[in-house]
C-alpha cells in the first residue's frame, strides 16, 4: 500500500467514499477506461484528436491480456466476464456515475505536488485515457477546480510518459470550446513551449504537445499569444521531423495561426513560406504520401497569399494561385486533335521522317524525329509540354476539379473568390487551359491570376511557352464584355514587361485591337492607362527595338502594319489624352506618339495636331522646385521627381526628333521651349534624366547658329549642368580604368578651354576627391590631366581646404620625391596650397 497525503489546496474539498487515500487499483483504472468507452460517439470535431497515435491506449484497448479488459471488484466473490458488455451491465447508471466521480476525484487528488512522482504519473495517465471518451468525460474532470494547474505542472517532469500523458490530457481538454481559454490562462502555453524546446524529446511527447497547441489555436484570442518568434521557429523545425504525425500537427498549428492576419508578418519573417512551399510541391518523396501536410501547407499559403506582397513571395517559391471554377466549367474543354505534334505555344514541330511509322509512334512521341540541328526545345518548353499533358489528361477524365473542393469552404464563401495552389508547371498549364473554356467568369478569373503571377521574367516566359498569349489576344478580339476585357488587358500588360513576350504579343496581332480600343472615347481612364502601357512597351523606341522592327519581319509582323495602325485618328486621340491626363498617362501617350516619328519621317500627321501643347504640358513640372516642408514630404517629393523625370525625358526625346522637320520648326516657338529646357537643366532633376534635355538644347543651338561657339549661353549651361556632372560621376563610379581616363581627359579639356565657372562646377559636384584618387594611378596621362584640373581648382582659395581634406598633400609629395614625369606640376600645386 502506497501512502498518499491529503488533497492539495488547489484541488478543493472532495467527498470521497473513505477518509483515507488508498492506492490506485487496477479495478479503478479499468472502470474509468470502460466507462469512457461507453460514451456515445460524437461527430468528429474540427480539431485533431489522433487517438490512434497513443501507444499506451492502443496497447491497453487492443491486447486481450491487458488489465483494461479484466474488472476486479474488491469485496465481492467471483469474477466478472472479461467482455466490456458484461462489465458495464453489472452496474446501474447511478452507481456507475457515483463511482466514476469518486475515482476521478481520487486521481485528481493524486496529481498533488506532495505525492510520489510515480503516483502522479499513474493518475495523469488514467485521467488522460478517461478524457478520450469525449466531452462528458472532460466535463467530469474539469468539475474539480485547480486540476489544470496540477496537470500543467507535470509538463516539467523528466519522465516522457508523464509528459506525454499530461500534454495528451491538455489536448483533450483544449478540444472543448468551453475550456480552451482556461487552459491558456493556466500557463500551459509557456510550459508546452518549454517542453518542446528540450533538445531530446520523445516523438510521442512532441506529437501530443503540438496537438495540444493545435487545439488551443482554434481560438482567435489564443493565436496571438502562440504567434511568438521562438514557437514559430520550433514549429518550422518540426516540419522536417521524421515522424509524419509530428509534421502534420505542426502544419495544423501554422494553419490555425495563419487565420489571423495579424500573425502573417511574423510568420513570413520567420521563413514559413519556403518550407511550406517545398512541402506542397512534394520536392521530397517522403512528403508526397501525406495529404494532411500538403493540405495544411496549402491552407497557410492561401491565407498569406491574400496579401499582395506575400503573394509575390509565394509565387517566387514556385507555387501559383489557381481559381477554383467548378467541375462543370471544364465540360466545354475540347482538346485539339494533332496530326503532328506541336508545342504548347502553337509552334509546329518540323516533320523530318520520310514516311510515317508503322504504329504511329513518330506522331505520338514528340522528339524522336526532330532534326538534330533543332536545339530550341529548352527547359521552359519541356515544362510547358509536361504541364499541358498533365492538365489535359485530368480534364479528359473529369478529375481536374471536384465539386467537394468548392463546397469545402462552406456555403458562406462565394465560389468566385476560392483559390487553390499548384506547382508552377501544373499551375501555368491549368490557367492556360481555363483561358480556352467557354465560361466567361472562369476565363476572367484565370486572366486575373495570370496577371498576378507575372512577377518576373521567368514566369512571363513560362506563360508564353505554355501558349497563354494566343487565347488572351483572341479574347481581346472576340469578347466585348468589360468584365472579360479588363483582366485580359491587365494580363497582357504584365506579360508585355518582357521584351521576348512583347514580340509574341505583337506577332499574334494584338496591336490593332489595342488601337481600336484606344479610339473609343468612352473607355475608362484605368483601361486607357493599361492599353497605353502595352503599346508603350511594344512601340517604345528607347528599348532599341527599332532595328528589329524595321530591318525585316518579326515573328510574321512587318513595319507596314505598325505604320497603318498609327493613323491620324490614333494620333488625335493620343494628343487628346495627353492634354488632360495624369503625368503617368502623359508619359505613355508621348512614348507612343514618338513611335510615329519613326514610322513617318515627314511627321505631317503629328505636326497637324496640337502637339506643341502636349510638349508644353510635359515640360512644365511644378515638382522641379525645392520642397517647402522638411523630411516628412521629402520621400514623396523624390518619387514625384522620378516620375517627372521620366515624363520630361520622353517629351525632350520627342521634341528632338520633331526638330528634324522644317514645318515643325516654322510652326513652333523655339524661344519658349529653349527657356523651358534651360530651366529643367538647371533644376535638381536626377542627372540621367537630363540626357535628352541637353541633347535637345544642343540641337536647338546648332539649328539657330550654324557655327556654335563654346561661349554660347546654352552650350555653357549644358557643359555646367550636364557634361561636367556626368564626367565627375564617371570618374567616381566607373569600374574600368579606360572610362576614368576618358572622363578626366575630357574634364581637363573643358577646364583648359576656359569655360566660365567650370572649376566651380567641378568642385560643387564633388570632383575634387576622385581627382585626388586618380593621382595614385599608374597611368601617366591620367595623372597629368588630374594635376592640371586640380591646379586650376587651386586658383580659387575656397577649394584649398577640400583639396587638402581629400588627401592630396602626401600624394603630391610622393610624386615629387619619386621624380615622376609630372613632379614639377605637383610641386607647383604644393606651393599653392597652404601647407
Amino acid at each position: 500500500m502506497m501512502s498518499l497525503s491529503t488533497v492539495t489546496s488547489t484541488v478543493g474539498a472532495l467527498e470521497l467514499p473513505c477518509s483515507r487515500l488508498s492506492p490506485i487499483s487496477t479495478t479503478q483504472i479499468q472502470f474509468l477506461t470502460v466507462l469512457a468507452k461507453r460514451q456515445p460517439r460524437r461527430r468528429r470535431a474540427p480539431f485533431p484528436i489522433l487517438i490512434h497515435s497513443n501507444h499506451h491506449l492502443r496497447h491497453g484497448l487492443s491486447n486481450p491480456k491487458s488489465s483494461f479488459h479484466r474488472v476486479h471488484c474488491s469485496g465481492e466473490a467471483g469474477h466478472f466476464d472479461t467482455t466490456e458488455q458484461s462489465s458495464v451491465t453489472s452496474f446501474k447508471d447511478g452507481e456507475e456515475e457515483a463511482r466514476s466521480e469518486s475515482y476521478i476525484a481520487l486521481f485528481v487528488r493524486m496529481l498533488g505536488l506532495d505525492n510520489d512522482p510515480l503516483d502522479r504519473e499513474q493518475a495523469v495517465e488514467a485521467l488522460w485515457k478517461y478524457s478520450l471518451g469525449g466531452k462528458k468525460c472532460v466535463d467530469a474532470i474539469m468539475r474539480f477546480h485547480g486540476c489544470l494547474n496540477l496537470i500543467v505542472s507535470l509538463l516539467k517532469s523528466e519522465s516522457s510518459s508523464t509528459c506525454e500523458a499530461a500534454s495528451g490530457l491538455l489536448r483533450s481538454i483544449a478540444s472543448v470550446n468551453l475550456y480552451r481559454e482556461l487552459v491558456a490562462e493556466s500557463g500551459a502555453l509557456e510550459e508546452l513551449t518549454a517542453l518542446l524546446s528540450r533538445p531530446s524529446l520523445a516523438t510521442v511527447v512532441k506529437e501530443q504537445s503540438i496537438c495540444a497547441l493545435w487545439n488551443l489555436t482554434v481560438d482567435e484570442g489564443i493565436r496571438e499569444k502562440v504567434a511568438d518568434f521562438d514557437i514559430l521557429k520550433l514549429l518550422i523545425s518540426f516540419l522536417e521531423d521524421d515522424d509524419v504525425n509530428v509534421k502534420e500537427a505542426a502544419g495544423g498549428v501554422l494553419a490555425n495561426l495563419a487565420l489571423s492576419r495579424s500573425n502573417h508578418k511574423i510568420m513570413v519573417e520567420v521563413g514559413v513560406i519556403p518550407k511550406l512551399a517545398k512541402l506542397l510541391k512534394g520536392d521530397n518523396s517522403e512528403n508526397k504520401g501525406s495529404k494532411v501536410i500538403r493540405k495544411e501547407a496549402r491552407n497557410v499559403l492561401l491565407e498569406l497569399a491574400k496579401d499582395e506582397y506575400y503573394r509575390i513571395l509565394v509565387i517566387e517559391e514556385g507555387v501559383v494561385p489557381i481559381p477554383i471554377i467548378g467541375a462543370d466549367a471544364y465540360k466545354s474543354f475540347r482538346p485539339d486533335l494533332y496530326s503532328w505534334p506541336s508545342l504548347p505555344d502553337g509552334i509546329k514541330v518540323e516533320q523530318t521522317a520520310k514516311a510515317p511509322s508503322r504504329f504511329g509512334a513518330s506522331e505520338l512521341l514528340l522528339g524522336l524525329n526532330v532534326d538534330k540541328n533543332v536545339d530550341d526545345v529548352d527547359e521552359a518548353k519541356m515544362k510547358a509540354i509536361v504541364g499541358r499533358t498533365n492538365q489535359q489528361f485530368l480534364a479528359r477524365i473529369g478529375a481536374i476539379e471536384f465539386e467537394k473542393e468548392i463546397k469545402s469552404e462552406g456555403p458562406g464563401k462565394s465560389q468566385q473568390r476560392q483559390l487553390t495552389l499548384l506547382p508552377c508547371v501544373d499551375g501555368v498549364a491549368r490557367l492556360v487551359l481555363i483561358l480556352g473554356l467557354a465560361d466567361e467568369v472562369a476565363v476572367s478569373r484565370a486572366a486575373e491570376s495570370v496577371a498576378d503571377a507575372c512577377i518576373n521574367e521567368e514566369m512571363r516566359v513560362s506563360f508564353m511557352e505554355a501558349g497563354a498569349v494566343k487565347p488572351l489576344v483572341q479574347l481581346l478580339a472576340n469578347n466585348n464584355k468589360e468584365s472579360v476585357k479588363i483582366p485580359v488587358i491587365h494580363a497582357l500588360k504584365n506579360l508585355s514587361l518582357s521584351r521576348t513576350v512583347c514580340q509574341r504579343i505583337e506577332a499574334e496581332g494584338a496591336v490593332p485591337f489595342f488601337i481600336n480600343l484606344l479610339k473609343q472615347s468612352e473607355i475608362s481612364l484605368g483601361i486607357t492607362e493599361q492599353i497605353l502601357d502595352v503599346l508603350a512597351h511594344i512601340l517604345d523606341p528607347s528599348k532599341e527595338m527599332e532595328s528589329k522592327f524595321y530591318e525585316g519581319p518579326v515573328n510574321g509582323s512587318k513595319a507596314d502594319s505598325r505604320k497603318e495602325a498609327l493613323d491620324a485618328a490614333v494620333i488625335s486621340r493620343l494628343v487628346q489624352i495627353a492634354k488632360t491626363a495624369s503625368p503617368n498617362l502623359l508619359r505613355k501617350a508621348i512614348s507612343v506618339i514618338e513611335f510615329g516619328t519613326v514610322t513617318d519621317p515627314t511627321m505631317d500627321t503629328i505636326i497637324s495636331e496640337d502637339i506643341t501643347a502636349v510638349l508644353d504640358v510635359a515640360l512644365r513640372q511644378n515638382v522641379l522646385d525645392e520642397p517647402e516642408n522638411e523630411a516628412e514630404e521629402l520621400e514623396k517629393h523624390l518619387l514625384e521627381l522620378e516620375e517627372a523625370g521620366l515624363t520630361i525625358s520622353s517629351a525632350s526625346r520627342l521634341l528632338t526628333k520633331l526638330l528634324d522637320s522644317e514645318s515643325f520648326r516654322q510652326s513652333v516657338d523655339m524661344t519658349l521651349f529653349t527657356e523651358l529646357l534651360r530651366k529643367i537643366l538647371r533644376s535638381n532633376l536626377p542627372l540621367h534624366y537630363k540626357d535628352w534635355v541637353a541633347s535637345c538644347l544642343v540641337k536647338i543651338t546648332s539649328l539657330s547658329s550654324p557655327s556654335p561657339s563654346l561661349n554660347n549661353p546654352i552650350n555653357v549651361e549644358v557643359t555646367l549642368y550636364k557634361t561636367i556632372p556626368s564626367l565627375v560621376e564617371q570618374m567616381s563610379f566607373s569600374s574600368t580604368p579606360e572610362a576614368k581616363e576618358a572622363a578626366v581627359l575630357e574634364l581637363n579639356k573643358i577646364v583648359s578651354e576656359g569655360v566660365p565657372e567650370s572649376t566651380q562646377a567641378v568642385a560643387s559636384n564633388g570632383g575634387i576627391e576622385p581627382l585626388v584618387k586618380l593621382l595614385e594611378e599608374k597611368n601617366e596621362r591620367c595623372v597629368e590631366a588630374s594635376l592640371s584640373v586640380l591646379y586650376n581648382l587651386s586658383m580659387d582659395s575656397e577649394n584649398h581646404t577640400a583639396i587638402i581634406r581629400a588627401g592630396a598633400v602626401p600624394v603630391l609629395r610622393r610624386i615629387v620625391m619619386s621624380q615622376r614625369p609630372q613632379w614639377e606640376k605637383a610641386l607647383r600645386l604644393l606651393r599653392d596650397l597652404p601647407v
